[in-house]
Order: structure tokens, then sequence, then C-alpha cells
């Protein structure tokens, strides 16, 4: 395909319609066989690409622009070629099909952000961590403090039912868990953790 039969137009070559700019003498040529591959083969070749792509239109639009720009980049040499332009273009599309399913098999298997995002490892890291650190500030606690600590909060249980399990006075647990959560806050404010 010749770049100066690039065109099947009814104007004489040179010729413009009325109103229409005048061409730029080193942008015309390229944008005329542009726009005569694009016509005479965007279509059929399309056509093609889908059957290779198993239907997928846009990755097969993809490949027929990138086959076409392919054709632009090499006008000088598609100028001067005798016969049809169809032949190298279907060898060009099917190259880049077979170079991007290379390419994805060569990758690794790309993960949808969903899935990680559903991961719960950075939540247990910190919970690990304030649990490290609970368990430090606790063991700063007098034994007394400390027994009736567990007792009301981790144990779930009234301060009625730790001074019985404690064998205390009600009035001494609500005592010693007081002084315990004030000791507590202070040891985490220490270590930069505010409850």
């Amino acid at each position: 395909m010749r770049k100066d039969a690039a065109v099947a137009d009814d104007r004489p070559h040179g010729a413009r319609q009325r109103g229409e700019p005048p061409p730029s003498p080193s942008v015309v040529p390229d944008e005329e066989l542009m726009r005569a591959l694009y016509r005479e083969h965007a279509g059929p070749l399309t056509a093609y690409v889908l059957r290779l792509v198993a239907g997928d239109r846009q990755r097969a639009e993809d490949v027929v622009q990138e086959t076409l720009i392919r054709a632009w980049k090499n006008a000088g040499s598609l100028g001067g070629a005798t016969g049809s332009v169809r032949p190298w273009l279907v060898t060009v599309a099917r190259r880049i099909v077979i170079d991007g399913h290379r390419s994805r098999r060569a990758r690794p298997h790309e993960v949808e952000p969903s899935p990680l995002e559903a991961i719960p490892a950075q939540d247990e890291i910190d919970r690990a961590l304030w649990l490290m650190t609970l368990s430090e500030a606790l063991g700063d606690l007098t034994p007394a403090h400390r027994e009736a600590l567990v007792e009301t909060y981790f144990r779930g249980r009234t301060v009625n039912e730790a001074a019985e399990a404690l064998g205390i006075p009600s009035g001494t647990v609500r005592s010693r868990v007081f002084y315990a959560l004030r000791s507590m806050k202070l040891v985490l404010e220490e270590r930069g953790i505010t409850a």
C-alpha cells in the first residue's frame, strides 16, 4: 500500500473542503495513512483478533490499536510494499496476542486486593503487641491488686463474686481494683500507650 494511494477520496489530491484548514505537510500523509489503514483493516482485523482472544472485546481492541500503531510507525517500509498490507497486520496482531499470553504466564498470578484486606494479620499483630504490653503492666502490680483485677475484668465476675472467690470483703475488692487500674494506667502511659 502506497502513502499517496492510501486515501480513497473523490477529491483531487491536496483539495480541501470549504472551511477546512490547510494541512501541515509533515503530518497529513501519516494521518491519511492511519485513517486509510483503520477504515480498510480495523473491522476484519478486530474479527480475527476476537477469535484469538476468546471473545474478549476490550483486549481485541487493544491488540488492533497496537497493531495499527506499529503499522503507522513502519509506514516507510509499508508504503513501498506491493500488494495488501493485511497479511502483515494479521501477523503482527497474532504476535501481539502470543506475546501477551506468554507475559501473563511468565508473571505470577495477580491477586485482587479484596481478599488481602480480609486477612487479619495486621489486627492480630497489633492485638498481640497490646496483650504483651498489658501482660507486662499486670506483672508490675502487687499480687493482691493483680488478683482483684483478674477476677473482675478478665474472668468477668462481679465485685461480690470476686470477693467470695478471694475470701475478702467486697469493699476491699473495689479498692484494690481502683488502685490496680490507676497503677496500670500510669504504667501504660509511661510506655506511650493511652488507654
